[in-house]
């Protein structure tokens, strides 16, 4: 596993008794950058939450950041999250505080207790996504790319082995897409892993990377022609 940050096998992914995706097999390698593309309702949020723990594996083997997914018990999931970084299209920053109290916010949930230590983490992760001079400002204060880019912030806080980010560039202007994903390649070429669903093809044209497609219940890998 050493290389592997995620590895499914034979897996079905079910919304309540509904049959989404199923017979999946595909592996995830250190330091990849990945796109789950597919339309609309293809599946691709529905395999991002059985990723994060938030549907739980009913079928099949998956093993991701070195947690078993098929055994995962419900006090488990806190733990699988700190070891993820989760980029949400709808930004899910908390409209009552400041950013650098929604990064706090997280921190403290995530057992951080020394208060300098805090401080210093959330001006790195500031740095990294080029907003080090906002964290005073109130999240409605932030143009669509700022928040985003806040959220790649929250993201980066506990140095997670594996980013999903689901649609991050859903809700955000062309340019403001690329100003976003070029964020997301710098934290890649780090040596950070990304798995990132999108159905913005320009970007994946832009940025050619491994591509995975949802479609007719399956994932599969496609060549970049084959978009």
């Amino acid at each position: 596993m050493q290389d592997t940050i995620l590895e499914l096998k034979d897996v079905s992914v079910y919304q309540k008794e509904n049959l989404v995706l199923n017979n999946i097999s595909l592996k995830v390698k250190k330091g990849e950058f990945v796109y789950l593309i597919g339309k609309t309702g293809s599946g691709k949020s529905s395999f991002m939450k059985t990723l994060y723990g938030d549907l739980a594996l009913r079928e099949g083997d998956g093993n991701i950041v070195d947690m078993d997914l098929k055994t995962l018990k419900e006090k488990d999931i806190p733990f699988l999250r700190r070891k993820l970084g989760i980029v949400f299209q709808d930004f899910k920053l908390l409209p009552d505080r400041t950013i650098n109290n929604n990064l706090l916010f997280v921190l403290k949930a995530t057992g951080w207790k020394d208060a300098s230590k805090m401080e210093v983490k959330i001006e790195e992760v500031l740095d990294k996504v080029g907003m080090k001079t906002k964290g005073f400002k109130f999240p409605h204060e932030l143009s669509g790319g700022e928040q985003q880019r806040i959220a790649i912030a929250r993201a980066l806080l506990n140095d997670p082995e594996l980013i999903l980010a689901d649609e991050p560039t859903g809700n955000l202007d062309p340019q403001t897409s690329v100003e976003v994903m070029k964020v997301l390649q710098e934290i890649n070429k780090t040596g950070r892993t990304i798995l990132m669903a999108t159905h913005d093809y320009a970007l994946i044209l832009k940025y050619p990377s491994k591509t995975l497609k949802c479609d007719e219940n399956k994932v599969f890998e496609v060549v970049q022609r084959g978009i």
